[in-house]
């Protein structure tokens, strides 16, 4: 099996050797620096999410990919995810189709509604509209793709009329995929506008998502789509034992889960729960053969052929993310590639 080995960061709020939180600037900065390391250890892609909240440094992740770009010779560059809802179609096909230019072809960006809300008011969007936006932004998106002249009717927006968006991609089109986080509808959708489907496992195991990716494997079938890829992002963290690695994630995923938590409603997250999400859910902690043997079962189980880990995690300082970097690269993609040749 061919299969793409990724990084997702959502540019965390990390904190010194002090536990004092550090600027929005200096995370900004270390992104770069991380992303530059997944180069050169091999790394597949890196992918950088959007939020617009405090405890997170990112707002504007293609401007940090574009930071990236003349850094790096051979990573993809790409979102996790572009909130759609809430932006711009057009700009967002210029904003990548430009970065995709700067990095000699390796722009890609993955569209999704946001589980994180915050984008709608600071824009002006009503929640309200929260469905019919993506719809129709999803749908001029996908018009926008050929690269020929669109025009677009809907709703949420001013007609548009037969027109040209630049810049062009030498490619012809740009790389997309759809986030989805477990709905059919959403598996239908991507489906439908022929993008490879990133799924958010978050939570639970794995494999329970499978009649998802039968789902969407029937559906490109039924919409005379060829066969497209099935991506996988979850969080994790890679240390050199199993034990480091779990001691090491557990406060900063506990006070990150805690912190969304308290906004959503939950408990407050416990040491069993987070040992639980790791020995047999959707939490890819531990050493190298302990996070190469789960996510190669995930892909398998899945038939998926990208895994993105999310190796961000709250707060966490920047040289232990940096160390799970290298030590994903350089150990858990090599054992990844010949648990799936077996």
């Amino acid at each position: 099996m061919t299969v793409q080995l990724g990084l997702d960061t959502f540019g965390d709020v990390t904190v010194d050797a002090d536990g004092t939180p550090l600027p929005h600037h200096q995370v900004i900065r270390d992104v770069v620096a991380q992303a530059v390391l997944a180069d050169q250890v091999g790394i597949d892609a890196f992918n950088i999410g959007e939020h617009h909240r405090d405890d997170f440094a990112v707002t504007a992740p293609e401007v940090v990919l574009a930071a990236i770009a003349p850094q790096t010779s051979q990573i993809l560059l790409g979102s996790a995810v572009t909130v759609l809802s809430s932006d711009d179609p057009i700009r967002v096909y210029e904003r990548f189709a430009t970065l995709d230019a700067l990095s000699n072809g390796r722009a890609e960006v993955t569209l999704g509604r946001g589980s994180f809300t915050e984008s709608f008011p600071l824009f002006g969007l009503d929640l309200a509209d929260y469905a019919t936006l993506f719809e129709e932004k999803l749908e001029l998106f996908s018009a926008l793709r050929t690269e020929g002249p669109v025009s677009f009717r809907g709703t949420t927006r001013a007609p548009l009329d037969p027109t040209h968006v630049y810049p062009k991609t030498a490619a012809g089109t740009l790389p997309t995929w759809i986030g989805v986080g477990g709905s059919p509808e959403s598996v239908v959708r991507a489906a439908r506008h022929r993008m490879p489907m990133m799924l958010a496992i978050i939570g639970g195991a794995p494999e329970r998502f499978a009649p998802y990716a039968d789902l969407y494997r029937r559906a490109c079938e039924e919409f005379g789509s060829p066969a497209l890829p099935i991506g996988v992002h979850s969080p994790g963290y890679v240390a050199a034992r199993d034990d480091e690695a779990r001691e090491a994630l557990f406060p900063h995923f506990k006070a990150n889960r805690d912190r969304i938590g308290a906004e959503r409603g939950w408990g407050p997250a416990t040491r069993e729960q987070f040992e639980s999400e790791a020995d047999h859910g959707a939490l890819f902690v531990g050493s190298p053969d302990t996070v190469a043997t789960k996510i190669a079962a995930a892909l398998k189980a899945l038939g998926a052929q990208r895994f993105d880990l999310k190796f961000s995690n709250g707060t966490m300082p920047h040289d232990q993310l940096l160390e799970c970097i290298r030590l994903y690269g350089e150990e858990v993609a090599p054992r990844v590639r010949r648990l799936l040749q077996d």
